[in-house]
């Protein structure tokens, strides 16, 4: 029996679809149900109900799954233990690269004192979320908007939400201060788009961005990439218009930067923190109580 199958089994109970656990897993689906069935024949009993739609446990399963949780815990404690760190001492937090370069340090200031230690994994939503779900990571925190929301079990899972943050599009400047480029644009002068690729979560923010403005968006994707630093720099160059927190503009001193669109193409979005109910390690908990101290203002 390997771990795992444990992890893909807890991956599938959340989000109840074969298809949507393969990917957040990294796995064909094929292959995702192998290992599914690996495990229910190390257990010994179906822990799947596949005659129904959507996906529901076995009695067995729903024994499973508690324990689950609580061994994948358990693992993470004792390889922990034999590490450099001791396991009631260490936090594991899951966030997006843009938060940890952002926010993360600020807070760490104020959340931090001698005797914890921290370790942060940052990827995308999908392998954040299943960090958090899997029990790889004791916390998660993410963007989350509203018309793409995050899916969470919230009956598992507690969240707060820190506060909200803007996105707006920027261009950089001219020696004017103008804006160098503009949108909606035109249909004889598109504006460069810097847009963020589509398996990243702001790509869904900037579409229900684009959506809400009630204008058509005369421009073309000039780049994509994963990286919001990767994009600010682009505009910095004068390559293009991208979609930026306005965090982030302010962090990285991009005084280049000038917002554009008269702020008909702005987005709110929040910044959740989410912690798994079964985990009660006392780091966990001395550090989920700074978090529900802290605010975000909207700058």
């Amino acid at each position: 029996m390997e771990t795992n199958w444990i992890e893909d089994f807890v991956t599938l109970v959340e989000v109840r679809s074969f298809t949507k656990a393969a990917e957040l897993r990294n796995l064909s689906q094929a292959a995702f149900s192998r290992r599914i069935q690996s495990l229910e024949h190390w257990i010994g009993s179906p822990l799947i109900s596949r005659s129904t739609y959507p996906l529901s446990l076995s009695k067995s399963g729903e024994q499973f799954y508690a324990r689950a949780i609580s061994l994948l815990n358990q693992i993470a404690e004792i390889k922990a233990e034999v590490g450099i760190n001791p396991p009631r001492n260490h936090l594991k937090i899951a966030m997006s690269y843009t938060i940890a370069t952002t926010w993360l340090p600020d807070w760490w200031v104020k959340w931090s004192n001698q005797n914890i230690s921290c370790s942060i994994d940052v990827g995308n939503v999908h392998d954040t979320v299943s960090s958090l779900i899997s029990g790889a990571s004791d916390l998660l925190i993410c963007f989350h908007e509203s018309a793409n929301p995050i899916q969470i079990d919230l009956s598992k899972f507690e969240q707060y939400e820190m506060g909200q943050e803007i996105v707006k599009p920027y261009s950089s400047r001219t020696h004017e201060s103008r804006a160098l480029f503009s949108i909606p644009g035109t249909v004889e002068k598109p504006t460069p788009l810097l847009m963020y690729s589509p398996s990243v979560y702001f790509a869904r923010v900037v579409d229900s961005a684009i959506e809400k403005s009630g204008e058509e968006l005369n421009g073309f994707r000039s780049f994509e990439g994963g990286m919001t630093d990767v994009l600010g720099d682009l505009v910095a160059k004068g390559l293009g218009v991208a979609w930026l927190p306005t965090r982030y503009v302010r962090e990285k001193k991009q005084k280049n930067l000038i917002p554009v669109g008269d702020g008909k193409w702005d987005i709110k979005v929040s910044i959740m923190a989410y912690r798994a109910k079964l985990n009660t390690k006392h780091v966990v908990l001395n550090i989920w109580n700074q978090i529900l101290k802290t605010k975000i203002e909207i700058d």
